[in-house]
């Protein structure tokens, strides 16, 4: 049985399929990250984001950290899941659940894993105002 879920989709994100996925009763601990879209930024009403994606390689990327993430803080299973397409104020982009014996590992290999997933794994993201749009994470 695997200790990782990776999943990138268009589908809504589902953070009990996460928890469920991680829950394991050798762990004191679970820790969540969940990223949502927020109104502003840049000092501008977002209106919607729009995330690309390379999939392949993303998957890729994320499935290494997700194994850094295991073998570096001693946690038992981790979920790194992250939306594609348009999404809205409100909407939740990226979940990251970790299980661990301790809470602090699983703090940690949370933290560990949105920090790399933002720096590595090639998901690039458009923000829409009213009065245009940018791209934002135009990397790597």
């Amino acid at each position: 049985m695997s200790n990782t879920s990776i999943k990138i989709t268009s589908e809504k994100l589902n953070l009990d399929k996460c928890y469920e996925f991680v829950a394991d009763d050798s762990c004191g601990g679970i820790v969540a990250f969940i990223g949502t879209v927020r109104n502003s930024t840049q000092k501008k009403e977002v209106i919607q984001l729009e995330f690309s994606t390379y999939k392949p390689m993303a998957i890729k990327e994320m499935q290494k950290i997700a194994d850094q993430a295991i073998s570096k803080f001693e946690i038992m299973k981790i979920a790194v899941h992250h939306a594609e397409g348009i999404l809205y104020v409100g909407d939740i982009p990226v979940i990251i659940v970790v299980s661990a014996p301790h809470r602090k590992a699983a703090f940690k290999a949370c933290e560990f894993a949105i920090d790399t997933l933002k720096e590595t794994v090639p998901i690039w993201k458009k923000e829409h105002f009213s009065d245009g749009e940018i791209w934002v994470n135009a990397h790597p």
